[in-house]
């Protein structure tokens, strides 16, 4: 049984920070369709179309009748632990450095046998649940759960280093002058986070549900603006080195396409805060954090980015709103390759409209800040890497990896007929 995970004791400062190693991570092409969809929560197994064989590892053609018709193809978790076995030395580095170590055979309900790290409470010979995450290389990998929860279960070391628990981790929050910050804040706490940083702009003005808000036990101001650099700096010469999940929750959104704005004004202040202001993060905090990937227990884990998903593909009457989205997400993967190696993830969480004052003129459904910081909790403890919350960011994202084009044109005649 996995013990109870106790707070991290204060880290002696004459001690080393651990220096980020890598697992194994060499891959095939294919491997990086299981990868993709690891990234996602998704648990997708090659299908062979000529003879129906389910393939793993990843291969280029069948092992069964050598067809290169494999398509990829969800399978079900359930299995059976055939063997397992601890390692308590191992060659390379990475595992050298968190021995003991489980890893096993397990027998898929409807699958080939596979090799997996195995959870402390799954015991050989009994049923146990697989799922697909990325590890600290960013390559998609398999673990095995006990069929059942267990006590504790979340709190297993090896666990741990696939997700982005906020248990004991400390949270930077960009804004909360916001409903959606106030939520995420409150979201993050519920999770057992130790501290929770609050990123205000202009501290002098009050804003609503401030009193209730600074009144929560364990968590800090920290003056922030996005759209000031001298204003990241300093937070980041402050706390830079005590971040473990950043999520920012900082979003200019305004009503206007191109051609029904008279300047550039609010264009800017859009590009400011929902692009320059992520850049300026990466280049304060993402050195530090990318630094302490690899720190134990105070490791950094995650860096949240939350986006409209219409940073997929543009929504006429937000356009210019959705241009500094998509501005967002192409910065998101170009951080995503400066973490690489660090095991610091970075997590994109999409939305539709959000259930606040620049949302009211849209038709529902939409979501409600509390919801959406509860499933962005969800998300990091489970480690996922590309999250869709709401009935609307759902449906365009499967219409977008259907055909973009097709959504374009979509969203075009939905602007025209309304």
């Amino acid at each position: 049984m996995v013990d109870a995970l106790p707070p991290p004791r204060k880290k002696h400062p004459t001690r080393r920070t651990r220096v980020p190693t890598l697992p194994p991570m060499a891959r095939s092409r294919a491997a990086l369709f299981f990868t993709a969809y690891a990234a996602r929560g998704e648990l997708r197994l090659q299908h062979c179309e000529e003879c129906g064989t389910v393939a793993y590892p990843p291969r280029d053609i069948c092992g069964n009748c050598w067809s290169s018709a494999l398509h990829w193809k969800p399978v079900a978790p359930d299995g059976v632990l055939l063997a397992e076995t601890t390692l308590h030395t191992s060659t390379n580095i990475y595992f050298r450095e968190r021995l003991p170590w489980r890893i096993g055979a397990v027998k898929l309900k409807n699958g080939p046998v596979v090799v997996a790290h195995i959870h402390s409470d799954a015991e050989e010979g009994a049923g146990v649940r697989i799922f697909a995450r990325t590890d600290k290389s960013g390559q998609g990998v398999l673990f095995a759960l006990p069929a059942e929860d267990t006590e504790n279960m979340a709190d297993d070391k090896a666990l741990r280093e696939l997700t982005c628990d906020p248990k004991h981790r400390r949270v930077l929050i960009t804004d909360v002058r916001t409903r959606l910050g106030q939520s995420m804040a409150r979201a993050a706490l519920d999770a057992g986070a130790a501290k929770v940083f609050l990123g205000v702009a202009e501290t002098w003005k009050p804003f609503q549900d401030q009193e209730a808000l600074y009144a929560l036990a364990n968590t800090e101001i920290a003056p922030l603006d996005l759209a000031d650099g001298a204003s990241v700096a300093e937070l980041a010469s402050s706390i830079g080195g005590k971040v473990d999940i950043l999520i920012n929750t900082a979003q200019h959104i305004r009503p206007g396409s191109a051609m029904s704005r008279r300047d550039v004004v609010t264009a800017k202040e859009e590009m400011e805060v929902n692009f320059f202001g992520p850049l300026r993060l990466l280049q304060a905090l993402g050195p530090a954090m990318r630094a302490r990937g690899a720190d134990g227990a105070n490791s950094a884990v995650a860096w949240v980015n939350c986006l409209s998903v219409f940073a997929l593909s543009n929504r006429p009457s937000f356009g210019l709103t959705s241009a500094s989205q998509a501005a967002a997400l192409s910065l998101s993967q170009n951080a995503r390759s400066e973490f690489a190696g660090s095991g610091v993830k970075v997590i994109n969480a999409f939305h539709g409209p959000l259930d606040d004052e620049w949302s009211q003129q849209l038709p529902p459904p939409k979501v409600a800040p509390e919801r959406f910081a509860t499933d962005v909790m969800r998300a990091l403890r489970k480690g996922l890497e590309e999250v869709y919350f709401g009935e609307i960011a759902q449906d365009i994202h499967e219409r977008w990896r259907e055909d973009p084009a097709v959504l374009e044109r979509e969203l075009t005649l939905t602007n025209l007929m309304d």
